[in-house]
């Protein structure tokens, strides 16, 4: 994001630039909320109340935003927001349900990424000539870009992201536990692999993969007009 704008060596125009600050803090306020509520939700429909009773089940922004996470968006395309607190008692099959809360998350990122593709495509087939509707196409782009992206860095499958707790379903309670007892480090080396380009190259590679079929699908309809 940020970074990618100072390495372009001043080729990204003022309005794009405007354009991509506005589509990473719509999904800071916006779509990491429904990220975070998708898990809240899923586990309370699972039978955990604790998302409730902790206030997550909102899709109020402030309830979510992890500042560090959102500054990273801001600056490399990428971050988190507060973890949603669960209790796997409550759950009828803990692994089962954990893994089914986990995902729910970057399954969401994935909807959103086709509902922003879709409308922009519309807007721009809509308005083929409008200056106005190719920079609401190019922010609604960015948004599912960095959905998509958010997708797969969570599902990295490290604690503390989304791809420990799928993870959990098929490890061992010991080997799991274990492994969570560095999860501060590990984050910390991931986070740091990321910033450095080292993972976030492949990341970049999967992401492309996932966004161009999802870009398919959403774009199917319209090549029958």
């Amino acid at each position: 994001m940020l970074f990618d704008i100072i390495g372009s060596g001043g080729k990204i125009d003022f309005i794009t630039l405007i354009v991509q600050a506005l589509s990473s803090l719509a999904v800071i306020f916006l779509t990491l909320p429904v990220h975070e509520f998708a898990h809240a939700y899923t586990a309370v429909k699972l039978g955990d109340p604790t998302p409730r009773y902790t206030g997550r089940l909102t899709l109020n922004p402030l309830k979510h935003i992890d500042y560090l996470g959102a500054a990273s968006i801001l600056l490399f395309g990428f971050g988190w927001a507060k973890p949603v607190q669960v209790n796997t008692r409550y759950f009828k099959n803990p692994k089962r349900d954990m893994a089914i809360t986990a995902v729910a998350g970057p399954i969401s990122n994935l909807v959103v990424c086709f509902i922003s593709i879709f409308i922009a495509t519309l807007i721009t087939e809509i308005f083929p000539f409008s200056e106005v509707a190719f920079y609401i196409g190019v922010f609604l782009i960015n948004i599912g870009y960095i959905n998509v992206y958010l997708a797969v860095f969570n599902l990295i499958p490290i604690p503390p992201f989304d791809g420990s707790r799928l993870l959990s379903a098929f490890l061992p309670y010991k080997y799991y536990y274990a492994l969570m007892r560095y999860e501060r480090y590990l984050m910390y080396g991931v986070l740091i692999l990321c910033w450095t380009g080292i993972l976030s190259r492949p990341l970049g590679i999967v992401t492309d993969v996932v966004y161009n079929a999802i870009a398919t699908a959403a774009t199917f309809v319209f090549k029958f007009f």
